[in-house]
């Protein structure tokens, strides 16, 4: 069987930047083995699978582990994809997902995510993840994921992670986010998951879903900038709405080919 498939940079305007993305649309719902062998094989952080409904996509989305339950940069990815590759003529995307429906709106200078806020609550923080950070956290909050948060910036930076002590906990389908104050933005973060093939995600919308609400209650504002500081790095435009928080991105085409499967 052929496939299509586009590989895209999330959160980016500069290719080989932000967070690659494969999205493979598909006719219908191929076996969950068969995703997650392609995902595998694409080696990526996350490939989005979707099939076209009445009311928009159902999507899915695979890292080269797991299923996701929430991924951001897939979506805009996605959405990306459907809008400048397939040359689809809505400005609006709704997509069925584990996570509910969220919402894709194309601007003329990227795309805004509707994703669902979980703010953070002060948690302990696990011997296992305390041993594997090189410098320790000012404040330890939880929601889906563990949200540190650091004195400054440049601690963002310098943090080191001891991999075989993290990779001793299991926390799928979350992970670890650090953050602190930016220097140039509001506020900057670096995601880690223990255990998988990929430990630093490049860009992670999903973290922002407790990082925009954590931040506009502690800055006192409810739009806010922010950059992801990995290797790759991103950038995002932040937005808290009630119990929505509103990402807008941009996206680059890598790549368009095809895969075949067994």
């Amino acid at each position: 069987m052929e496939l299509r498939f586009y590989q895209i940079d999330a959160f980016t305007d500069t290719l080989f930047k932000g967070n690659p993305a494969c999205v493979v649309p598909l006719e219908r719902w191929l076996p969950d083995a068969l995703l997650l062998k392609i995902a595998r094989e694409n080696a990526v952080p996350e490939t989005a699978f979707f099939v076209e409904e009445d009311a928009g996509f159902h999507l899915r989305w695979f890292t080269p582990d797991i299923e996701m339950d929430l991924c951001g940069h897939a979506t805009l990815a996605t959405a990306h994809c459907l809008k400048t590759l397939i040359k689809d003529p809505r400005s609006h995307f709704l997509f069925n997902t584990k996570s509910g429906m969220l919402r894709v709106q194309a601007l003329e200078d990227g795309y805004q995510m509707e994703l669902p806020a979980r703010m953070p609550v002060t948690a302990p923080l696990p011997d296992t993840i305390k041993k594997a950070l090189s410098i320790a956290p000012q404040a330890v909050y939880k929601a889906r994921d563990y949200v540190l948060v650091y004195r400054n910036e440049q601690e963002i930076l310098d943090l080191q992670i001891n991999r075989a002590q993290l990779d001793q906990i299991n926390l799928d389908p979350g992970g670890i986010v650090v953050t602190a104050v930016g220097d140039q933005c509001d506020f900057v973060s670096r995601y880690f998951t223990p255990q998988a093939s990929i430990l630093e995600d490049p860009v992670t919308g999903s973290a922002h879903c407790s990082l925009v609400p954590f931040w506009a209650e502690q800055l006192q504002k409810n739009e806010l900038d922010a950059q992801q500081r990995s290797q790759r790095g991103g950038v995002l435009k932040c937005r808290l709405v009630g119990d929505k928080v509103l990402l807008v991105g941009q996206a680059r085409t890598y790549a368009v080919g095809s895969l075949w499967t067994e």
